[in-house]
């Protein structure tokens, strides 16, 4: 069996970055930057005041001093005169200064009488003014790959551009398999189950970044199953759930046309593979809930980045105190449902006693997977140990 991290390696290494395209800003938030961002001028593109007040000459600026008033500059409206000495403009945050000035006389330390205005305080050259190409000077850029966060959006359009180049949402066919799988809404039979693999699949792959698509149950027959891959190879990634193991029904492995391994040395997830169907990479998962679901995060987020072009790796593993013992692990690397707390200051990660890879519902109320290590002697309350946040606690 593989480790986790060499099965992780193999998947990347079938997938390669998606296509392109131009959208509009207002649509980019969370969106994959493709090409660079670049500034079309300064900014800001003038001095500019920071504060509402005075412009002045800071040597004029000096306690009990009578300054003349010549003008007004609100934002947007520049004040097109030099100021000269014993003079100051009214001026409003975000509007250019005026030639001449150096320094902003907050209104806080202004007393106004009609055109005169007296000092309250000292002013220093720079006072209050934000120099021309503070945030950024033109030809800056916002470089590539890069997925776009609110902030980003926000300097992008600072920076002048109304388009962005980003990468597409990588298409991802999800196909359950099983004569006992109907969908939510119809009506089972007694010997059926409701399909929920691949709806929290397509949950999670949504939020980082693909276009899930929901194929048809495929039946127990290689025939059907064949047929269902042909359709769903139009896909950047077909994820199969089910008929991944070694049962007379379990059909995947048989239908892949070049396998690039199978069973993973994790619990849950063992029964896991990949490969391709007519060139389209296929990772086979397990039909058990729980390992579905855990296999997404720790190998199909990172298949979406690869499929975005952004750095993909193995989630974030984080440390907290144990909340409770724990025995000693198998020959394979275990992915515990938890809770996360607070007790007197730290982060404790506390596992649920059940651990069966079919009880989904504890997956739900889970915030983290503690990861143990193969092989790992018990643990007792109070030790450290690895977790993968699901959630923010």
């Amino acid at each position: 069996m593989l480790t986790v991290p060499e099965a992780l390696a193999r998947i990347l290494a079938l997938l390669s970055p998606v296509g392109v395209e131009t959208i509009p800003l207002a649509e980019a938030a969370g969106r994959v930057l493709a090409e660079p961002v670049r500034a079309t001028r300064d900014q800001p593109p003038f001095r500019t005041t920071a504060m509402d007040g005075y412009a002045v000459r800071a040597a004029d600026c000096a306690p009990g001093r009578a300054l003349r008033v010549v003008g007004e500059a609100p934002a947007g409206r520049a004040w097109t005169g030099r100021l000269g000495p014993g003079e100051a403009l009214r001026i409003f945050t975000g509007a250019p200064m005026p030639e001449g000035a150096d320094a902003v006389l907050i209104q806080e330390d202004a007393e106004r009488a009609g055109d005169i205005v007296t000092a309250r305080a000292t002013a220093s050259p720079g006072d209050h003014v934000r120099p021309q190409g503070l945030d950024f000077r033109a030809d800056d850029v916002v470089p590539a790959p890069r997925r776009l966060a609110p902030a980003d959006v926000a300097l992008i359009a600072a920076m002048g551009a109304a388009q962005v180049v980003v990468r597409r949402r990588p298409r991802v066919a999800l196909l359950p398999t099983g004569d006992e799988l109907v969908e939510p809404g119809a009506a089972p039979a007694p010997d059926q189950i409701f399909a929920s693999n691949h709806y929290g699949l397509a949950a999670l792959l949504a939020a980082q970044g693909a276009a899930p698509r929901l194929e048809p149950i495929a039946p127990d027959r290689p025939e059907a199953l064949a047929a269902a891959l042909r359709r769903a190879a139009d896909a950047d990634l077909i994820v199969t759930l089910g008929g991944a193991s070694v049962g007379d029904y379990d059909l995947v492995g048989a239908a892949l046309g070049e396998r690039a391994f199978y069973k993973v040395a994790m619990r849950p997830g063992k029964p896991l593979m990949a490969g391709r169907v007519e060139g389209a990479p296929v990772v086979g998962l397990p039909g058990n809930p729980v390992s579905a679901m855990v296999c997404g995060h720790v190998f199909l987020r990172a298949a979406v980045d690869a499929l975005l072009g952004v750095p993909a790796a193995a989630p974030v593993r984080e440390t907290a105190v144990l909340g409770c013992a724990v025995a000693a692990e198998g020959p394979r690397e275990h992915y515990r449902r938890a809770r996360l707390s607070r007790r007197d200051g730290a982060l404790v990660a506390t596992p649920y006693e059940q651990q069966d890879s079919s009880v989904l519902s504890l997956l739900a109320g889970a915030d983290a997977l503690v990861v143990r290590p193969a092989h790992a002697p018990p643990a007792a309350e109070g030790d450290r140990v690895a977790f993968i946040r699901l959630r923010d606690a």
